[in-house]
Formats: structure tokens, sequence, C-alpha cells
């Protein structure tokens, strides 16, 4: 059985859960720098990259898990002159071991939007 633990409403017209979790597997959409307000936070890349993984820190909760859990991680930067800003920010939410990363430079569906993260995880043992 697959169950989608709410963290917040997805974007408008998208037809995605941003939380899928099935048994002790946690998958977790491609979270956006948007906040609350469903509008991108910022055109600045380190506010965007922030705002990402602090979306991506709300679904872990909501799935019983944190960025310890997180198995894998893919990364999607607009310009991959990003990427030496990318790896500054993500080693403040990651430690070593790291999860397995994929980082993918490409053209992404938001204009301004200069980051996108997905994820997996597993549930820690209770």
């Amino acid at each position: 059985m697959i169950e989608h633990p709410f963290a917040f409403d997805p974007l408008s017209g998208f037809p995605y859960s941003n939380v899928a979790v099935s048994g002790d597997l946690v998958a977790i959409a491609s979270q956006v720098p948007f906040g609350e307000d469903h509008h991108l936070v910022s055109r600045d890349f380190t506010e965007q990259a922030h705002q990402v993984f602090a979306n991506l820190h709300r679904c872990l909760q909501v799935a019983g898990c944190d960025f310890a859990d997180v198995l894998k991680v893919c990364g999607y930067l607009a310009d991959p002159g990003l990427v030496d800003q990318y790896n500054e920010i993500y080693r403040q939410y990651f430690a070593p071991p790291y999860p397995a990363r994929t980082t993918i430079a490409c053209q992404l569906v938001v204009p301004g939007m200069l980051i996108q993260v997905d994820a997996f995880a597993r549930k820690p043992p209770i």
C-alpha cells in the first residue's frame, strides 16, 4: 500500500504528490524554491536553494524522516555554473557519508527557477 502524507499542496495544475511512502521507502517529488504563498522566493540562487532544502525537510518530516535518512538526491540546476554554489549549500544539509547523488543541468519549467531537488529516503527503525 502506498501512503501520501500531506506536506503541502502541490503546484497548481501539476498532478503529483509531494511525498509517497511504501513500507519504509520514501519518495519525495522535486521540491522547488516556492514559499508558502506558492511563489518563487527570490531570483537569488542561494535563497532558492535554501527554500528547496526547507521544503525537502518538511516532506521528510511528514514521512518520519530527516536528512540523515536520505538515500539518494537528484538536483536539477538551470545553469551548470551553479554546481559549486550548490555543493556548498548541499553540505549544510548533508554530512558524510553523503547520500548517492545526481546533479543535472537543464531547463526548468518555471521562469526564474534555478534549482529543484528530489530525493529517496528510508524510514528509520522505530
